[in-house]
């Protein structure tokens, strides 16, 4: 996307899980760059390695060989300048909406009044703000999410590591989220990883597509997505979507059938 020095770089990432005849090997010689400020999807059939690569920019897996980089420093853990959504919320039930956003910034050392007015901020970005005091069972699948990504949000992350948020809502639902991480992201442009089995999704919230292949998961093509922002239902009825929503659909199911 840019000359300048990537936000996230992956270096001839490799991932081996196990040993022996029993070794699977999930990644092989991954070479990626993200820029800051940027989209990037990643989409592939089951065993192509996306969560892998995710999990390893996260630093909750470590490479087996190669090297992963943010801001062209190793990855060696987990950090607070990488926010992570998965798809299964990952709320407190006994914590109110705003103690769950509250939580990173506690055991950041946060003040109190602090806490407070920057979860209500992102709570009212997300449109949880009159559900501050609510528990997250009283909540919809749409709004346990939103929560997650304010709670994300809240710690202020360079970079944020979305591993199939919406997989699990309505098509409605999910939807409107898309567009509400647009709006949310044209506002701070923060770096997203965002992956996703969802092809239209991929094609729709991305600047580039990452396409992997699988057995084993490899890099198999990079398709831009020269779309106009802000995206609306406009942009994503129009036949330059269907363009290259069609050109990701092929290069990620024509290959898959092939491997099957």
């Amino acid at each position: 996307m840019t000359d300048v020095q990537p936000k996230i770089a992956f270096r001839h990432v490799s991932k081996i899980f196990g040993d022996g005849p029993k070794a699977f090997t999930a990644l092989r010689d991954l070479t990626l760059d993200i820029a800051d400020g940027e989209i990037v999807t990643v989409v592939g059939p089951s065993g192509c390695g996306k969560s892998t690569a995710m999990n390893i920019v996260a630093g909750l897996t470590s490479v087996s060989t190669g090297e992963c980089l943010v801001d062209n420093t190793s990855v060696k853990g987990p950090g607070p300048d990488r926010g992570v959504i998965f798809q299964q919320y990952a709320l407190f039930p006994w914590l109110t909406v705003i103690k769950n956003v509250e939580f990173g910034l506690r055991l950041q050392g946060i003040a109190r009044e602090e806490r407070r007015e920057r979860a209500m901020h992102y709570l009212e970005l997300v449109g949880l703000k009159e559900f501050a005091q609510a528990y997250p069972k009283t909540l919809s699948g749409g709004m346990k999410q939103r929560c997650a990504i304010a709670r994300a949000y809240a710690v202020n992350p360079s970079v944020l590591l979305m591993d199939e948020p919406f997989g699990a809502l309505d098509a409605l639902t999910r939807v409107k989220l898309q567009d509400q991480l647009l709006d949310t992201w044209s506002k701070d442009k923060r770096t997203i990883m965002f992956i996703t089995h969802d092809v239209d999704e991929a094609v729709y919230i991305a600047h580039r597509v990452v396409v992997l292949a699988a057995k084993p998961g490899r890099l198999q093509e990079i398709i831009d997505v020269d779309l106009p922002f802000p995206r609306n239902e406009e942009v994503r009825l129009s036949p330059e979507f269907t363009e290259i929503r069609n050109k990701v659909w092929r290069a990620v199911y024509d290959r898959s059938a092939e491997a099957a």
